[in-house]
C-alpha cells in the first residue's frame, strides 16, 4: 500500500515535460517494460500478453497488422543469432581453460623449466649455441614474378564483348575521353577499340592533311614529307584558355565592325583572328565581306589578297586597282605576285598609266630595265615628276659627260634650293678631274642658296662632305669644308670649334674631311702650335711619309722657334735612310736656334749613329761653347767613355760639375766610369767613392745615387779592400741613412732587402719586408717584390692582396702574370701580360717578360706581334731594362735588339731559379 500510494504521489507530482500522455509507459520503447493488465477503457500502462517483447509494445492489438509480424520475426531471428554466437564463444572460453595445452596456458607450462634456469651456471649458459634462423622462406629460392602477354586475338574477343561504343559496324574509339589540351587520353568505363585506334588514326591524319593542303594561300601544298610527322608531334592544340580568348577577341570585333562598319582595320583584325585560330575559311569569308563593305581602304584589299591563294589574289588585286586606280601599294602587290619580268613591267607600266607623278612607281619600273632603257623612263619620269632629286641624280648618273652637265643643269632649275645637285655637279667635275671647277661649284652652290634662303647648316654641310669622302670625291668633301667650315661660328670659338671638329671627323674615319678642316684652320692660325702637332699626328697615323714630311716642313717654316717640327722632320728623314737630307735640315735647325740644345744634340746623335764620332765630337765641342748645358757635358763624356777613354771622359765630368754642381747622372757616371771601366784597385775604389760622396752631398734626395754607393761598398771585395761581410755592413749603414734622410721611399726599402737576400740573410730579409710593407702598404713595388720572393704556398694569397691594394699598378699585374706563367697557365699569363703593357707601355720590364713568355709558350706569330707592338711603343723605362739598354756594350742597339737582350737575360735567370 505504501509503495502504491509512492507511485501515485510520484505519478501526481508534476513533471518538466508536462502531463503523460493517455497510454504512454515509461521505457517501453526502450525494453523496459513494466507488468501488463488492462481495465475497462484499453491499455494504461502495458500491453497485453500478444504484445509482450514487440519491437511495437505499447500499442493496440487493432493497430498491427502482417507487415508488423514479419518485422517482429526478423528481429527475434536477430537477436538469436547473436545469442547463439555469445554462447559458442562462452563455451570455448571454458574448453580453454580446462585444456592445458590451450593457448592461454602455454606460459603455465614453461613455470617449472623458468624455475630451473636460476641452478644454470656461467659455462652452461654460455654454452648454449645462437639461434640460427631455419624457417622456410630462407631455404626456398624467391621466384620472379611471371607475366605471361596475351595474344591479339584474345584481347580483341575481349574488346568485342565490351564495345559497348560502337555503332552501324563501325569501329570506333570505345570509351576513351581525350583531354582537352591534348596532352592525355584515358578510359572512362569503356575498354578500348584497338582496331578502332588504327582507324582513328588514319582518319586524323587524313583530315591534317586536307585542312593544311586546303589552308595553303598559294594553292600549293604546305606539308612537309620528310618531316611531317615530326610536325604532327609539334602541332600546338590550343587550349581552352586560348580557346576563351579567341572568342573573346570574336566578340569583341564583331562589336566593332557592327558599330563601325566602315572601319577598315576592325574587319582585318577580325579576318587575323580566325587565321590565327586556324580558320582560314572564315576569314577568307569575313576579309571579303570587309572588301564590300570597305571598298576604298587598299589596306582591306591587301590583307584579302595575302589570305588568299595566287591565282584569287591576283583577281582581288585586279578587282582593286578598279576600284582604286591611284592606289600605287595595290599595284605593287599586284606586280610582287608576278613570275616574270615581262608581266611585271607591264603591270608597272599600267600602273604609271594611271598614277604618271608616283615616285616609287618610277623606281620599281625603272628597276626592272636595263641601261637604255632606264635612261628612256628616267627622261620620262623627270618630266612628269621634275621635283624628285632622285630621278634627276639618277638621270644623270646614266649619261655621258656632257648630256650629264645639262640634265644637272636644268635640275638646278626645277630645284634651286636642293644642294644635292650642286654637289652632284661638283662630284661630276672632279670625275673629270676639274678640279678648279669644284671649288668654283661649291661656292657657287653656297651663294645660290643662301639666295633662295634655303636653310642648310654647318653640321648638314659637313655631314655631306664626309658623305662625299665616303664616296670618293675627296676634292668635293674639301670644298664644301673650306666654304662652310666657318659659318655660324664666333671669331673666338673658331679654333677650338674647328679642332674638335677634325677630331670628330676622325672618329668616324673621315680622314680627308678632318684634313681639310685642319688646312682650314692652319691658314685662319698659322701660329698655333696645337693645330699644327694634331695635323702631325694626323699624317702620321693616317697619311703617307710624303704628306707628313710636307706638314713637318711648313710647320718649320712657320715656327721656325720650335724645335719639335724640325727634329721629328730630321728623325723621319734620318729613318727613311736620307742621311744627308736629315742633315740638311738640321743645318737650318741650327739657323732658326743657334742656342737650342736639343738641336745640337740631335745633330750630335745623327753623327753618332751613322758612325761619323769625330764629326760628333766636333759638335759637341762647339755646342758646349756655344750652349752649354748639363746634358751636352754628359753627352760629351758619354762619347769619350763609349770610345775607350775613360781619362777624357772624367776630365769632361769634373768641367761639367763645375759649372752644374747639382746634377746627379755626371756623378753616377764619374762613380761607374771609375768601378768599371778602370782598373779594379783601391785607388780606382776610392775615385769612385768620391763622386758618391760629393754627388750624396749635393743632391741627398736622389735615390739611384744612394743604391749605386751602396752597391759599391758591397762590392769593395773585389777590389781587394777588406772582406765582404765588411762590405754588406758598410752597404747596410749606407741604406738605412739613405731610408732617414728619404723617407717612405720603396727604391731603398727594396735595394735594402735585396742586400740582406744576396748576403743569406733571410730572416732580416722578411723582417725588412714587413717594415717595409707596413711604412708603404700601397706601393706597388714592394708588393711585386714580396710577391716574387716567397715561397710558392704563400704567392697565391699575398697576390690576391697586392691586387686589392694596387689593381692598377704594372709591376703587380706583371708579378701575377708571371705566377701563372710559371704555373703553366697559359691563357691566363698572356691575358695579365698584355694588360701591364696596355697600363704603362714605356716599362720595358713588361714588354720584355711578355716577350719572353711568348718565347716559352707561344707561336711565332705571336712573338712578331710582341716585337712589333714594343717596337712602336719604344720604351724608356723599367729597373731591367734600363740595367741592360744602358750597358755600355748595348749602345746603339735598336728597341728589337735590347727586348732580345733583356728577354735572353730574363729566361736565364729562370732556369738558374
Amino acid at each position: 500500500a505504501q509503495s502504491t500510494a509512492a507511485a501515485a504521489a510520484a505519478a501526481a507530482a508534476p513533471t518538466p515535460f508536462g502531463e503523460a500522455p493517455a497510454g504512454y509507459v515509461a521505457g517501453a520503447g526502450r525494453g523496459f517494460g513494466g507488468s501488463t493488465h488492462t481495465n475497462n477503457d484499453g491499455p494504461t500502462g502495458s500491453s497485453g500478453p500478444a504484445m509482450e517483447g514487440s519491437l511495437f509494445s505499447g500499442k493496440d492489438e487493432s493497430q498491427f497488422d502482417d507487415d508488423d509480424d514479419e518485422a517482429d520475426r526478423i528481429y527475434n531471428a536477430i537477436d538469436e543469432r547473436m545469442s547463439s554466437k555469445r554462447r559458442k564463444h562462452n563455451n570455448e572460453g571454458n574448453n580453454n581453460s580446462n585444456n592445458p595445452s590451450s593457448s592461454s596456458a602455454i606460459g603455465d607450462q614453461f613455470r617449472e623449466l623458468k624455475e630451473k634456469l636460476a641452478d644454470v651456471t656461467e659455462d652452461e649458459w654460455a654454452a648454449i649455441p645462437d639461434v640460427g634462423d631455419h624457417s622456410l622462406r630462407h631455404k626456398q629460392k624467391r621466384r620472379e614474378d611471371v607475366f605471361t602477354p596475351l595474344t591479339d586475338s584474345l584481347l580483341e574477343s575481349r574488346s568485342k564483348l565490351n564495345a559497348d561504343a560502337s555503332a552501324g559496324g563501325q569501329n570506333a574509339l570505345a570509351g576513351t575521353a581525350q583531354v582537352m589540351d591534348g596532352t592525355a587520353t584515358s578510359t572512362a568505363g569503356f575498354r578500348t577499340n584497338l582496331s578502332g585506334l588504327a582507324e582513328a588514326r588514319s582518319t586524323v591524319m587524313s583530315m591534317s592533311l586536307d585542312k593544311m593542303s586546303a589552308d595553303s594561300a598559294s594553292g600549293q601544298t604546305t606539308v612537309d614529307p620528310k618531316g611531317y610527322l615530326t610536325s604532327l608531334s609539334s602541332t600546338k592544340i590550343a587550349s581552352a584558355a586560348d580557346v576563351g580568348d579567341v572568342n573573346k577577341a570574336r566578340l569583341l570585333l564583331k562589336s566593332v565592325r557592327d558599330t563601325n562598319p566602315k572601319h577598315a582595320p576592325g574587319w582585318i583584325a577580325a579576318a587575323r583572328v580566325e587565321e590565327a585560330a586556324g580558320k582560314t575559311a572564315q576569314a577568307r569569308k569575313l576579309i571579303m565581306e570587309g572588301c564590300e563593305v570597305c571598298p576604298d581602304s587598299e589596306d582591306v584589299w591587301l590583307e584579302s589578297a595575302r589570305l588568299h591563294s595566287q591565282d584569287q589574289a591576283k583577281t582581288i588585286l585586279a578587282a582593286a586597282a578598279r576600284r582604286m586606280p591611284n592606289a600605287v601599294k595595290i599595284y605593287l602587290r599586284a606586280a610582287d605576285l608576278e613570275h616574270h619580268d615581262s608581266t611585271k613591267k607591264a603591270v608597272l607600266r599600267k600602273a604609271l598609266e594611271a598614277n604618271p607623278t608616283s615616285v616609287t612607281l618610277w623606281k620599281a619600273a625603272i628597276e626592272l630595265e636595263d641601261a637604255d632603257d632606264a635612261r628612256v623612263l628616267l627622261s620620262v619620269a623627270v618630266e612628269k615628276i621634275p621635283h624628285s632629286v632622285e630621278m634627276w641624280l639618277a638621270l644623270a648618273r646614266l649619261e655621258t659627260y656632257d648630256n650629264a652637265r645639262k640634265v644637272l643643269n636644268k635640275a638646278r632649275k626645277h630645284l634651286p634650293t636642293e644642294r644635292a645637285v650642286w654637289i652632284a655637279a661638283a662630284k661630276l667635275e672632279e670625275s673629270q678631274n676639274h678640279g678648279e671647277m669644284v671649288d668654283r661649284i661649291i661656292d657657287k652652290a653656297v651663294r645660290s642658296l643662301d639666295k633662295h634662303d634655303a636653310v642648310v647648316t654647318r653640321a648638314q654641310w659637313l655631314k655631306e662632305a664626309e658623305a662625299a669622302e665616303a664616296s670618293g670625291a675627296q676634292l668635293t668633301s674639301a670644298a664644301i669644308v673650306k666654304c662652310t667650315v666657318g659659318r655660324g661660328v664666333d671669331e673666338e670659338d673658331r679654333q677650338r670649334t674647328w679642332a674638335d671638329d677634325a677630331n670628330a671627323s676622325l672618329s668616324r674615319n673621315a680622314v680627308s674631311t678632318a684634313r681639310a678642316i685642319l688646312a682650314h684652320s692652319l691658314s685662319s692660325f698659322p701660329t698655333k702650335r696645337s693645330l699644327w702637332l694634331q695635323a702631325v699626328d694626323l699624317e702620321r697615323n693616317h697619311g703617307t711619309p710624303s704628306s707628313l714630311d710636307e706638314v713637318l716642313a711648313a710647320a718649320s717654316e712657320r715656327l721656325p722657334r720650335t724645335e719639335i717640327f724640325w727634329l721629328v722632320r730630321a728623325k723621319e728623314k734620318w729613318l727613311a735612310g736620307e742621311v744627308d737630307t736629315s742633315r740638311n735640315i738640321l743645318t737650318e735647325a741650327f739657323k732658326a736656334n743657334p742656342d737650342s740644345e736639343p738641336v745640337w744634340l740631335a745633330a750630335v746623335k745623327l753623327e753618332w749613329e751613322t758612325g761619323e764620332i769625330e764629326r760628333a765630337r766636333v759638335l759637341l765641342s762647339r755646342a758646349r761653347e756655344r750652349a752649354p748645358s748639363a746634358r751636352i757635358f754628359m753627352k760629351s763624356a758619354l762619347l769619350e767613355r763609349e770610345c775607350k777613354h775613360p781619362d777624357e771622359a772624367v776630365d769632361l765630368l769634373e768641367q761639367g760639375l763645375q759649372k752644374y754642381p747639382t746634377f746627379a747622372k755626371m756623378y753616377m757616371m764619374g762613380g761607374q766610369i771609375c768601378s768599371e771601366d778602370l782598373p779594379k784597385n783601391k785607388d780606382c775604389l776610392d775615385k769612385a767613392r768620391k763622386f758618391y760622396q760629393r754627388g750624396l752631398q749635393k743632391c741627398p734626395n736622389n735615390v739611384v745615387l744612394w743604391c749605386l754607393a751602396s752597391q759599391l761598398e758591397e762590392n769593395v771585395a773585389d777590389y781587394g779592400v777588406g772582406s765582404a761581410s765588411a762590405g754588406v755592413t758598410k752597404a747596410r749603414s749606407l741604406l738605412e741613412l739613405a731610408r732617414l734622410k728619404n723617407q717612405k721611399n720603396p727604391e731603398l726599402w727594396v735595394e735594402a732587402i735585396r742586400l740582406e737576400r744576396r748576403a743569406g740573410n733571410d730572416k732580416l730579409a722578411i723582417s725588412l719586408m714587413a717594415r717595409a710593407l707596413q711604412e708603404i702598404p700601397s706601393s706597388g713595388l714592394l708588393l711585386a717584390e714580396n710577391i716574387t720572393t716567397s715561397p710558392r704556398v704563400e704567392q697565391k694569397s699575398k697576390s690576391a692582396a697586392a691586387i686589392k691594394k694596387c689593381p692598377d699598378d704594372p709591376r703587380v699585374i706583371t708579378a701575377v702574370a708571371s705566377l701563372f706563367a710559371a704555373e703553366r697557365k697559359n691563357d691566363k699569363a698572356r691575358k695579365w701580360f698584355e694588360r701591364a703593357v696596355v697600363l704603362d707601355p714605356d716599362m720595358g720590364d713588361s714588354w720584355a717578360k711578355l716577350y719572353a713568355f711568348e718565347l716559352d709558350a707561344g707561336t711565332k706569330d705571336t712573338q712578331e706581334k710582341v716585337k712589333e707592338r714594343c717596337i712602336s711603343a719604344e720604351p724608356t723605362h723599367g729597373e731591367l731594362w734600363c740595367k741592360i739598354v744602358k750597358a755600355m756594350s748595348n749602345r746603339g742597339k735598336t728597341v728589337a735588339e735590347n727586348l732580345d737582350a733583356v728577354a735572353q737575360s730574363l729566361r736565364d735567370k729562370m732556369r738558374l731559379n
